[in-house]
């Protein structure tokens, strides 16, 4: 069975600015999104599905969908701050959506074969996709079995200020913990440091494993994360802006036992607009690999 890809595209860029997944990088105004199919495509997978919010649906089906709808199955499913599990009510004057396992909670009705999930606005390269789909499509005898990418971090940075990584703590490639860190950086003489949770200074080696939220689920991770998400809204459902990302989602899981998650070591670099100041960089990087052969023109 082919796997599914599932790319999270409701949100917005709060650094950056703008729709920045409808936002045209590539020499002939690809998107990000557009590099991601190509490559699950390639890598063996049999259909996308998006998850958008329902106000920017029809730009987004003439600008993103509209490229490859007629070469590969393509679903869409919308987020929106109401849909949340029952028993639960909605605040009134709640605006943000929940977060990511909220994100992925919709692709439910859309999604029965197991399914990759990414980030609509990070270029995750084509060695990712491969490594993925392979794992996607391995038998499968238990519940809770699933897999990330984990990048080596050194593969993952911008120059243009820090970024936020979940550093993985594997067991030989399976994953026990992940510790966020949100001030990973280049000092002065390029090595990479960040300061961990006593607020010291640590250099990391380059082939630590961080996620970058490319994960590999069956769809019995829905269960999983509907539980897990009731529980979060029992405590924060009157919180603003609260949410639930998908690595306080299945972390839990790990640790107790419930679920297992490989982690795929890629030889993939990891790039993406996080500051505006990043977007020229993309841009050259995709002129380059369009030079390098590694992707035509156009891509669809």
């Amino acid at each position: 069975m082919k796997p599914t890809l599932f790319i999270l595209a409701a949100g917005m860029g709060s650094r950056y600015g703008g729709l920045k997944q409808l936002d045209g990088l590539g020499p002939d105004g690809e998107t990000i999104m557009d590099y991601s199919v190509f490559d699950a495509l390639r890598a063996g997978f049999g259909k996308i599905v998006f998850v958008i919010r329902k106000d920017f649906e029809a730009d987004f089906r003439e600008k993103v969908i509209s490229k490859y709808e007629d070469k590969v199955p393509v679903d869409v499913v919308f987020q929106s701050v109401d849909k949340i599990p029952a028993g639960f009510v909605c605040p009134a004057d709640r605006t943000k959506p929940w977060g990511t396992t909220q994100a992925v909670l919709m692709g439910a009705g859309a999604i029965k074969e197991p399914f990759a999930v990414i980030n609509a606005d990070d270029f995750y390269g084509r060695d990712s996709f491969a490594v993925l789909a392979a794992d996607l499509m391995r038998p499968r005898i238990r519940k809770g079995d699933y897999s990330m990418v984990g990048f080596r971090v050194g593969n993952t940075m911008t120059e243009n200020g820090t970024v936020s990584r979940g550093i993985c703590k594997t067991d030989g490639d399976m994953l026990t913990a992940v510790e966020e860190r949100t001030d990973i950086r280049y000092d002065a003489t390029r090595n990479i440091v960040t300061n961990n949770t006593a607020g010291e200074l640590e250099t990391l080696d380059p082939s630590t494993p961080v996620s970058m939220n490319m994960w590999g689920f069956t769809p019995d991770f829905f269960d999983f994360a509907e539980e897990r998400f009731s529980d979060f809204l029992t405590k924060n459902i009157d919180v603003p802006k609260s949410e639930f990302p998908i690595l306080p989602c299945i972390e839990p899981l790990v640790q107790n036992g419930t679920v297992t998650v490989k982690v795929l070591d890629t030889t993939s670099r990891w790039f993406g607009v996080t500051y505006s100041a990043d977007r020229q960089g993309v841009v050259d990087k995709f002129a380059e690999l369009h030079a390098a052969g590694e992707y035509p023109t156009p891509l669809f």
